[in-house]
């Protein structure tokens, strides 16, 4: 006689999806984290809605707020994660000693983030919301323009030039990377290493050539 196979009771539906949907606290937290990372980079701060992350997590609106206390906190902390990781990117770039390898290692180094992490990219360069996290975009700025003023003052002392301008020039130089960066973010061409030659060719070559006291030639 064939023994006949008899399939466990099966969850009714409802029942079903909530084990599926069942996470810790702290599970919890990274999903609504990753999913409103995806929105803000896609639609921005203001147009991205407390009800579309809860939706696409599978919860309710009060969950959002239980973890985060609004749509700003939970911007606030997607914006701090990205602007830590970014940061750390970046420090760990700039370790030459010698200016034109730094300014190589930056250009780089920003353009292998945006190619990893475009989302990210585009989250931590717009502005932060009233109420977010102080720490933004310009925290980067900050902390490379430090290290990028030091490798100009040495060579503005060598050339000759005035050490008072390096801050001045320093800002330049960063501002012009990150603008080229958000242009190659969609833009994606040529290759990272091509632009980044491109960037440095600029770069250098406009600071071996300038002068002591630059002047407008117009009125």
């Amino acid at each position: 006689m064939t023994a006949h196979h008899v399939d466990p009771p099966s969850l009714p539906p409802q029942d079903a999806r909530r084990r599926a949907r069942r996470m810790t606290g702290p599970e919890r937290r990274e999903q609504l984290i990753d999913i409103a990372r995806g929105l803000f980079a896609e639609r921005g701060f203001e147009a991205t809605a407390v009800e579309e992350i809860a939706s696409k997590a599978g919860v309710s609106k009060p969950v959002v707020y239980e973890h985060f206390g609004g749509k700003e906190g939970l911007y606030a902390v997607v914006v701090d994660r990205e602007v830590t990781r970014l940061v750390s990117h970046m420090r760990t770039a700039l370790t030459p000693a010698e200016p034109r390898a730094l300014l190589e290692a930056a250009a780089i180094a920003l353009l292998d983030y945006i190619e990893a992490s475009p989302d990210a990219f585009r989250i931590v360069v717009r502005d932060s919301p009233p109420g977010a996290s102080t720490t933004t975009f310009q925290s980067i700025i900050g902390d490379v323009g430090t290290r990028v003023e030091g490798i100009l003052a040495d060579a503005f002392t060598q050339q000759g030039l005035d050490v008072d301008h390096v801050p001045m020039y320093a800002q330049m130089l960063i501002g012009m990377t990150v603008t080229l960066g958000q242009w190659w973010l969609d833009e994606r061409e040529p290759d990272k290493r091509t632009v980044a030659a491109h960037l440095v060719n600029l770069a250098w070559y406009g600071l071996s050539g300038m002068q002591a006291h630059p002047e407008l030639r117009t009125r």
